[in-house]
C-alpha cells in the first residue's frame, strides 16, 4: 500500500471513497432476471442484501415489518423513541417541523426520557407477530443493562452498534462490555460494529460475531469527521475488513463472518461498489428516509444527533420520492440512483457478468475519481 508523505514527521496511506472507484465489466453479460442477490446470515435468509439502519427517522415497528415483507432486514433502535414513549408519533411530527439549530436542542430533550424494558419487549413482539425476522440495536454502553429484555422477547438478530466498537474498550469508570463472553453466552447471532480497519475487524471477528459493520454509520446525517476528525473512506475500509474476513477464515478453520457496509450508501451505485469491494450486504439509511412511510416524514437523523454532551450528527431534510417498495424495487421515475436500488444492483451484476453476490465480490474495480 502506497504511503503518502503528509509532512516530514507523518506519513499516511492513500485511501479511497466509494465515489472514487468504478466497476469494470467483464467479457460476459447476463440477463438481470437471472441474477440472484439473496443473502444469508446464520439461519436467516433474505432476498435482498439490505439491512436498514437503526434510525428513528427510518425504522419503526411498522416499517420494519414492511421491509421484511419486501425481502430485507430492518433494525429497530432500542435506544430510540419507540422504547422511550408509548406513542412517539406526535414527537416525530414535532421533529419534522423544527427549524435549524433548534432541532438538535429539541432532540436532546426528547431523547432524555428513560428507556423502558416493557416497551422493548412490546416492540419486538409486534414485529415478530408479523412473521418477519426481528433485529434490534443497542449501543455497547447499554447492552448489559437491557439485553435480558431483548432476549426474553425472542429477538432473532442482535445488533451492537456504535460509532466505533472495539473488542478492547478500556474504561476506568465502569466495567466494559466483554464482547467475547457476551456473544458466547447468547443463543442468537450478533452483528457488531462499526470498525474501519483490518486489525479492529479481526479482533471483532474473534469475539464470535456473525457479522461486522464497516464504517461509522450515519452517512449523510453524521458529522463525525467534522466533530472528531475521524474518517476512513469506505472503499478502503470495506476492502481492509474483507481481507480480515479472509484471514480469519484461515485462522478459524473456515468460520465465515459477514461484512456489512454501514454508512455512505446514498445511491444504488454506492451499494454495488460496496459489494464489489467485498461487502456481503449493506446497511442503508438515507435512501429509505425518502420513503412516504418513513417515520421521519422526509427528515433524517441518527442516534449521534441527540448525544447530550457532544452531538455528532444533524437532522437532514430529504423530502420524499416514493414508497418503500418503489425505492427498493422500482419502478424509478428519477435518474439519480435514489430509487429501484435492488433493481439497479441486479443490473450492475448482470452488466459485469456475475450471477450472485459471492461471485460479484471478485469483480475488477478501478480508481476513477468523479469528474467535476
Amino acid at each position: 500500500m502506497t504511503q503518502v508523505e503528509i509532512g516530514r514527521g507523518k506519513n499516511g496511506r492513500r485511501a479511497y471513497a466509494l465515489d472514487e472507484i468504478g466497476i469494470v465489466p467483464s467479457r460476459r453479460t447476463r440477463d438481470p432476471e437471472e441474477v440472484s442477490i439473496a443473502w444469508q446470515i446464520d439461519a436467516y435468509r433474505f432476498d435482498l442484501p439490505l439491512v436498514v439502519s437503526p434510525m428513528d427517522s427510518v425504522v419503526s415497528p411498522k416499517t420494519a415489518i414492511e421491509v421484511g415483507r419486501l425481502g430485507g432486514l430492518a433494525v429497530l433502535d432500542l435506544e430510540g423513541l419507540w422504547t422511550r414513549y408509548e406513542d412517539p408519533e406526535p414527537l416525530l411530527e414535532e421533529v419534522a417541523g423544527l427549524k435549524g439549530e433548534a432541532a438538535t436542542r429539541r432532540l436532546q430533550e426528547i431523547y432524555n426520557a428513560p428507556i423502558k424494558d416493557e416497551l422493548i419487549g412490546r416492540r419486538i413482539e409486534e414485529i415478530r407477530a408479523a412473521g418477519v425476522t426481528t433485529a434490534v440495536r443497542l449501543s455497547p454502553q447499554r447492552t448489559v443493562q437491557h439485553h435480558k429484555a431483548v432476549i426474553d422477547a425472542g429477538v432473532d438478530i442482535f445488533v451492537i452498534r456504535g460509532t466505533t466498537v472495539s473488542a478492547e474498550h478500556v474504561s476506568g469508570r465502569a466495567e466494559p462490555l466483554n464482547l467475547k463472553q457476551f456473544i458466547y453466552e447468547l443463543d442468537v447471532p450478533v452483528i457488531v460494529g462499526g470498525c474501519a480497519t483490518y486489525t479492529a475487524a479481526l479482533h471483532l471477528m474473534r469475539t464470535g460475531a456473525a457479522g461486522v459493520l464497516v464504517g461509522f454509520g450515519g452517512g449523510a446525517s453524521h458529522t463525525t469527521r467534522t466533530v472528531l476528525g475521524v474518517v476512513v473512506p469506505m472503499a478502503t475500509a470495506i476492502s481492509d475488513v474483507a481481507a480480515a474476513r479472509r484471514d480469519y477464515m484461515d485462522e478459524s478453520g473456515g468460520r465465515y463472518v459477514h461484512v456489512i457496509a454501514d454508512g455512505g450508501m446514498g445511491t444504488s451505485g454506492d451499494i454495488a461498489k460496496a459489494i464489489a469491494c467485498g461487502a456481503d450486504a449493506v446497511m442503508v439509511g438515507s435512501p429509505l428516509a425518502r420513503a412516504t412511510e418513513a417515520p421521519g416524514r422526509g427528515f433524517h437523523w441518527g442516534s449521534e444527533a441527540q448525544h447530550p454532551e457532544l452531538p455528532r450528527g444533524k437532522r437532514v431534510e430529504f423530502g420524499t420520492v416514493g414508497t418503500l417498495e418503489q425505492i427498493l424495487h422500482g419502478p424509478s421515475s428519477v435518474a439519480d440512483g435514489s430509487m429501484n436500488l435492488m433493481g439497479a444492483l441486479r443490473r450492475t451484476m448482470a452488466t459485469a457478468g456475475y450471477s450472485d453476490l459471492k461471485e460479484f465480490q471478485r469483480v475488477e474495480v478501478v480508481v476513477a475519481p468523479q469528474q467535476p
